[in-house]
């Protein structure tokens, strides 16, 4: 009886686990998803389709193996790289890499402020 509980404890654990490095694999998608193109090159960080298709596959990996098999741990690797190697590498650099749209007010030199 106990075996069992224990065997259930471990089991709902592990289930945890898994939706959490699904939920990680998800955000570094999703963040790698949002930054710049030129960011990933003015960082020197490979490119964007490459963190793209990284971290995409980690996701769908994740999502369709076990947590215990080789493969998410390959993608969990890849995640930790990114997100501590890779994000804080474009965050840091002017704009933090996130895309942005200029204002209807921008003018070529920047926005226009009405003569003052």
């Amino acid at each position: 009886m106990v075996d069992v509980v224990l065997m259930q404890g471990f089991a709902g654990f592990m289930w945890l686990l898994s939706i959490a490095l699904i939920i990680f694999s998800g955000f570094a998608l999703f963040d790698a998803a949002v930054r710049r193109e030129d960011a990933y090159r003015a960082a020197d960080k490979k490119t964007k389709p490459f963190w793209m298709i990284i971290l995409g596959l980690a996701f769908v990996v994740n999502l369709l193996f076990p947590i215990l098999s080789f493969l998410p741990i390959i993608g969990l690797i890849a995640t930790i790289v990114y997100m501590v190697d890779v994000r804080p590498a474009i965050r840091a650099l002017p704009g933090g890499g996130r895309s942005r749209r200029g204002s209807s007010s921008d003018g070529p030199y920047g926005p226009w402020n009405g003569g003052r």
